[in-house]
């Protein structure tokens, strides 16, 4: 219960001031524990970083569907998991798959490494969803540019763009 609420508390922090911004002191204020009940559960800042990531990949995972899922299902929920139907806000909870990437990005290349292990899984599935293989990638590469772009304020689409290039690539996972 107090890992979570650390873990939480740190997410809020993340998506408020990214992970630069992040401290001990600030997390514990924000969780509502001692910096001694933090360090209990997080040794570092980087464990912290890691913990959070770790936590944002099983969230991510609880969403897939499983192996023996109809044709294209694993592709369809990358998707729906990552980009949502209408334009998020700012603090939207779609911004999780943010959090995990700038975690991933500033926690150094160990928590980069759990990240990378869980690509080269997500891309196996991918490949083998039962959809053209170079489909299925196209389709996650439209969504971590996508995110790329938004995470880094990269002219992110926007309105009718968002809308219209959300369907465009859900039109890339549906049966012809």
């Amino acid at each position: 219960m107090l890992r979570e609420r650390v873990l939480d508390a740190t997410v809020r922090l993340i998506l408020a001031k990214g992970t630069d911004a992040v401290r001990l002191e600030d997390v514990a204020s924000e969780a509502g524990v001692s910096k001694g009940g933090l360090l209990h559960h997080f040794r570092s800042k980087q464990a912290l970083i890691e913990g959070v990531l770790r936590r944002q990949i099983a969230i991510f995972e609880a969403v897939l569907p499983p192996s023996n899922s109809p044709p294209g299902s694993f592709t369809k929920a990358w998707l729906d998991a990552a980009i949502p139907l209408t334009e998020p806000r700012r603090g939207d909870p779609s911004d999780q798959v943010a959090v995990a990437l700038l975690c991933a990005i500033s926690g150094g290349s160990e928590t980069l490494d759990v990240l990378r292990e869980h690509y080269e899984q997500w891309q196996e599935r991918l490949v083998t969803d039962g959809l053209e293989p170079a489909t299925a990638t196209l389709v996650r590469f439209a969504v971590d540019g996508w995110w790329t772009s938004r995470i880094l304020g990269l002219a992110p689409p926007t309105g009718e763009l968002y809308q219209r290039l959300r369907q465009d690539i859900a039109d890339l996972v549906e049966p012809a």
